[in-house]
Formats: C-alpha cells, sequence, structure tokens
C-alpha cells in the first residue's frame, strides 16, 4: 500500500518519479484504510541523509499489507551536520518530543558515522539510548541498522562489537538459518545481502545475550537477528536497504579520499559486486590515476555511469520480502490494541506466539 505525503520532504517526490505510489495527504484522509506510522531515526551522515531516507521509505512503500504509510523522520541534535543538512532536517524532520507524544506503531534506526574505536563516546550514544529505552515500552517493534545494532547490542546486552581488522566490504551469499520465525516465512533461503563496516557482533554474542539469529553468511557473519521476544527488537548488520549504486557510490567517495591525501592506501573494491569487466576498468583507472598523480597530471574521473551499467541488483526482493513480513506483524499485534500492543491478551515475552505452537 501507499506512502502518504504527510510533509513536503522530497524523498516523497523523487520516489514518485521512480514509479512508487505516493498518496497527498488530503486524499488519504478520505480512505477509510488503517494507517501506521513508522519512525525514521536518520542518523546518517550528510552525504547518505537524503538517500537513506529514500531506501528506507521505499521498502516500506513496497509492502503489500493493506495500510497507508505515515513516515516520521527525526535526528539527533547531538549528531554534527553542516548548513544544508541541518536547513534539511529543521524544515522537514520532526522532534523527539513531538514523536513521543503522538506515538509510533514502529520505528527504524539507521547507522552512523563514528570517530573512534568507542561507542559510548559517541555523541549520540545518551540520546540513543532514551530512544531505544522509550521506544521498548512504546513502539511496537525496533528495526536496527548496522550501527545501532552494534550500539544496542552493547548497552542493552552488554556485547561489545569486535573490530575486524580490515573493511567488511561488498555483496555476500546468506542463508535463513530458522526458517520458521514469520520475519522469513515465504524468503528465500538463498539470498544476498551488502555489507560495509569494520566491525562486527559474532554469533556467539548475539545467543549468549538470549537473541535469535535467522540469517547468517559464513562470510559476512549474522544479518538478521531478534531480541528475546522475537520480536521487539530487529537487528540488522547488513544493509539490504542499499540501492544498486549505493556501494559504487562508497567506492567513488574512498577514492576521492585517496586522491586528496585522506587514506594512504588505494580502496580495494568491494568484494563480489563488480564483474570482470568492470573489476578491469577500475585497475586500469587506478593505474591512470596513480600515473597522473606522480607526474602532476590531471586526475581521471571515475567511469560512473559505465560502471552502474553493469551492477546486478540480487538483494532488493528478498529485503522487500522480509520488511512486509514485519510490516506484517506491526499491523497484526496493533491492531490487538493500538495504545497497548502487547497488553491485550499477548505474552510480552513471545508477542507472535511461536513458542506456543
Amino acid at each position: 500500500m501507499p506512502l502518504v505525503a504527510n510533509t513536503g520532504l522530497p524523498t516523497f517526490a523523487r520516489l514518485q518519479q521512480e514509479g512508487e505510489t505516493i498518496l497527498p495527504r488530503d486524499f488519504a484522509l478520505q480512505q477509510e484504510i488503517r494507517e501506521l506510522h513508522i519512525g525514521l531515526l536518520n542518523m546518517m551522515p550528510d552525504a547518505a541523509l537524503a538517500a537513506t531516507e529514500r531506501q528506507f521509505f521505499r521498502l516500506i512503500g513496497e509492502s503489500n499489507q493493506i495500510a497507508q504509510f505515515y513516515m516520521h523522520p527525526f535526528s539527533l541534535p547531538e549528531l554534527e551536520r553542516g548548513p544544508e543538512a541541518r536547513e534539511h532536517i529543521a524544515r522537514y524532520y520532526e522532534s523527539f518530543e513531538s514523536i513521543q507524544q503522538q506515538g509510533l506503531d514502529a520505528l527504524i534506526i539507521t547507522g552512523a558515522n563514528v570517530i573512534g574505536p568507542e561507542l559510548s563516546e559517541q555523541p549520540f550514544w545518551k540520546p540513543l539510548i532514551e530512544v531505544i529505552d522509550w521506544a521498548y515500552d512504546n513502539v511496537t517493534s525496533t528495526l536496527c541498522s548496522c550501527l545501532a545494532t552494534h550500539a544496542v547490542m552493547e548497552f542493552r546486552y552488554g556485547q561489545k562489537r569486535r573490530p575486524l581488522g580490515f573493511k567488511r566490504w561488498g555483496v555476500y551469499p546468506h542463508r535463513v538459518v530458522d526458517r520458521m520465525h514469520p520475519l522469513v516465512v515465504g524468503v528465500n533461503t538463498r539470498f544476498d545481502v551488502p555489507h560495509s563496516r569494520f566491525n562486527q557482533i559474532d554469533r556467539a554474542q548475539f545467543e549468549a545475550a538470549g537473541l535469535h539469529v535467522l540469517v547468517e553468511s559464513a562470510d559476512a557473519g549474522v544479518h538478521l537477528a531478534v531480541s528475546e521476544d522475537l520480536f521487539r527488537i530487529v537487528f540488522f548488520q547488513g544493509h539490504p536497504e542499499y540501492d544498486i549504486i549505493s556501494l559504487l557510490k562508497e567506492y567513488k567517495r574512498e577514492v576521492a579520499r585517496f586522491v586528496a591525501g585522506e587514506r594512504e592506501d588505494y580502496p580495494p573494491m568491494p568484494e563480489h559486486y563488480f564483474n570482470l569487466q568492470s573489476q578491469a576498468i577500475l585497475e586500469e583507472h587506478q593505474d591512470r590515476i596513480l600515473e597522473a598523480r606522480d607526474k602532476g597530471r590531471p586526475l581521471p574521473e571515475l567511469p560512473e555511469a559505465l560502471l552502474a551499467g553493469a551492477l546486478d541488483n540480487t538483494w532488493h526482493d528478498t529485503a522487500e520480502a522480509v520488511i512486509n513480513n514485519w510490516i506484517g506483524k506491526v499491523y497484526q499485534l496493533t491492531n490487538i490494541d493500538r495504545k497497548q500492543p502487547f497488553q491485550a491478551g499477548v505474552d510480552p515475552k513471545d508477542p507472535l506466539g511461536l513458542r506456543h505452537g
């Protein structure tokens, strides 16, 4: 069912141009269709702020649940922002205080960039804990992405992420390891997921915390896990929301950092992402950049358009299916009792009834 353009956020117009169904707010108010209100705590850096909006809004809008989706983006004032991002947030985002007053049916929390190894020293640490604690008591389900997963695992479950010593970067094959859980019903038993991170929570850590692993990769580790009650918190370590060009854009930024002297080594290519021809093009491009830099010549531009046309998206359909299942369960539980979704005949330790059937 469609997203409702409940604000003037440019993401709605962009998604409509891409073919997504977007309802004007006035028209939506005339329809007798159930509403779901979903928050998006967007902690991504300025360069990825709008793209992250589009990625998660798109996945929600592609759900086939019989509902109108009202999206409520917000951020944390403690995060450092440039003028353009601050203006975007001030104009189109809501405050956490207003969201607390209005309430949400579900919440998505994005990753974030960090400086230094300790999450507890990041500026978002305390306000993020406040959001998570509020959501745990007031929101049917919270979906944590990547860095948000690592933060919640540390402050709620005492499990600190492990540095990999390198960047886990690319598109990796995964396997469903618990086929009975509603989040993965009807999902391919094997599928790909993009990853981009320097740290990891291992399977043993999820299990030590009493959590349930649903999807993992032999190479990239756990991707999808759920809290001890099987639904209230959903953990992603990968990035199933990524666009087909997201890793290409990220690679381009890393090459630019090398050119600017912000990193010493030339960045490696994301794994299992570029085909052989594209890899050859990029190897040649690297040689041309190094030669031009050494000889003081103008640096060549990355042939982005040529590379983008050769990319394959091998993860979006499965991401859409998992999010559809998630939204479906949110819809089911909030229909039991919108104000107290875990109180009306639902066991708060097992809201999906999996332990009794």
